[in-house]
């Protein structure tokens, strides 16, 4: 892991892979870390450089401080990571949060973009009473407290059964994030949507859903495909939220399609 200082914030970030390869660029779900795309790399790196890094407040990233988050600045983060490996035009894939960033990016960056793949995610995810009261929740009681009414949201019961490790270190690793930044980011997800901002916009684009996920459920990235124009979607059966943690042959698999396709 190295970091990079973007406007005046540490963050971390990894860079792996030829240099000759094209340039991957993942962006991981709110309140987890880079480590979701841990079991993807291995398929990915003899074809692709993969840069993959934490948001704010999250992993080895610096808290954000300051201000509100915008999708812009985590697009704008994406940006400055691409231009320190040296490329200008990448694949993006992100889920969840990770999602919104790829939606920044094609509605204002598409000529940076060889193809986006955004998954378990949506134009619109939830409402503004839901994010704000979490985001309330989060500075008032913290996130290791609330981690164990969250976590499980993010996966199928049958992961919990096949690895029942799983949650207990899903929930160290949100509780260690940074309260402020969360929540920061909850009442961005409430305040910032994408509807009416992704039409004709020239990037290849493919959807990933669960079958099983609550917080963006296969008719939410059904809205999404009708806002980029009918871009194809594939529903993972009996996946929830994060299927690069819990089917990784699957999504690794499924990606590479896509980005070889494109």
């Amino acid at each position: 892991m190295v970091f990079l200082n973007i406007h005046g914030r540490s963050v971390a970030y990894r860079l792996l892979g030829a240099e000759a390869n094209p340039l991957v660029i993942l962006a991981h779900p709110l309140g987890m870390s880079q480590a979701v795309w841990d079991e993807v790399l291995p398929a990915l790196l003899p074809h692709y450089r993969v840069l993959t890094w934490d948001l704010p407040g999250h992993g080895a990233s610096e808290a954000w401080g300051e201000g509100p988050i915008t999708p812009a600045d985590l697009a704008g983060q994406a940006l400055a990571l691409a231009d320190q490996a040296g490329v200008d035009r990448f694949h993006f894939a992100g889920t969840s949060i990770g999602g919104v960033v790829g939606q920044q990016l094609i509605s204002q960056h598409g000529e940076r973009l060889l193809s986006a793949t955004l998954t378990n995610t949506g134009a619109v995810i939830g409402n503004a009473e839901l994010w704000n009261t979490r985001a309330g929740r989060v500075r008032q009681e913290g996130l290791a407290a609330m981690s164990e009414e969250i976590v499980p949201r993010w996966f199928a019961p049958t992961c919990f059964k096949a690895e029942p490790a799983l949650k207990d270190g899903w929930c160290i690793q949100m509780g260690r994030s940074d309260d402020d930044s969360y929540a920061k980011l909850c009442e961005m997800l409430g305040r910032d949507d994408f509807k009416g901002k992704l039409s004709n916009k020239e990037v290849k684009v493919q959807l990933l859903g669960g079958s099983e996920d609550m917080a963006t459920p296969p008719s939410t990235l059904e809205a999404l495909a009708v806002e980029l124009d009918g871009a194809p979607l594939e529903i993972f059966e009996g996946v929830s939220h994060v299927p690069s943690v819990e089917t990784p042959t699957q999504f690794a698999e499924t990606l590479l399609a896509i980005l070889r396709a494109a």
